[in-house]
């Protein structure tokens, strides 16, 4: 069974969406403060966090930042009211996977759940000789990822990625060599097509740069103008 996070103060849509999910088979456990859901973070298996951006005490994005600082990869879906272009690039930029607004239809917040949910690498009973394996090892160029303890290294160093960065690399390596394009990046790293053109694409895909080139003379994701994006080698 999989347990989500309820983080919402207004008790008619804890209520709505708690019934609705235990209809479906999930564990719903509920923090009305961000506080109280951070607590319950730190001693707690979740599998999702449905977390709300307007909050009595510190607010969802906060609450996010810092679930993120020990905790790259459990799924966090903002629910809110806030459905500017802006407030949702700021959620996606703070460590959130996915962004609904309210008011949502209840067979949407589902669909999320079920993508991030499915999109998260749970390995169970994996022990080193899979490893040896190279069974969870992504290698492009000086690039290093092991899937399996989520640890990214370029010429050795290792680089912290957000979860939706990490995605985002993940997503690449497995299509070195081809082009793809800007929706077929927010389709298969976010689940859901968002209706915000493709700033949030260009938005991480600049960020994940920036980390990954760090001090590095050699980019290895190229922008291929009017088309998308694309990894190799800069004498590919």
């Amino acid at each position: 069974m999989k347990k989500i996070l309820l983080v919402e103060d207004e008790s008619s849509v804890v209520s709505f969406i708690k019934k609705g999910l235990q209809e479906l088979g999930y564990e719903i456990s509920v923090a009305f403060d961000g506080q109280t859901a951070l607590k319950m973070v730190h001693t707690h298996h979740f599998d999702l966090i449905i977390l709300d951006i307007m909050l009595p005490d510190i607010n969802g994005l906060q609450v996010c930042k810092e679930i993120r600082e020990n905790n790259k990869t459990i799924p966090i879906l903002f629910l809110t009211a806030l459905g500017s272009s802006e407030n949702i690039v700021i959620g996606l930029e703070s460590g959130g996977d996915d962004y609904l607004v309210k008011p949502f239809k209840f067979v949407e917040l589902v669909a999320r759940i079920k993508s991030l949910i499915r999109r998260t690498h749970h390995v169970i009973g994996t022990n080193e000789e899979d490893l040896i394996d190279n069974k969870y090892i992504y290698k492009f160029d000086d690039l290093t990822v092991n899937d399996y303890y989520k640890k990214v290294t370029r010429e050795g160093l290792e680089i912290n990625l957000t979860s939706t960065e990490y995605k985002l690399l993940m997503y690449f390596l497995q299509n070195p060599g081809k082009v793809i394009s800007r929706t077929e990046i927010l389709d298969a790293v976010w689940g859901v097509n968002y209706d915000l053109g493709t700033n949030v694409v260009d938005v991480y895909v600049n960020y994940l740069r920036k980390k990954l080139d760090f001090g590095k003379e050699k980019r290895i994701i190229h922008t291929v103008i009017g088309m998308g994006y694309v990894l190799k080698t800069a004498h590919d």
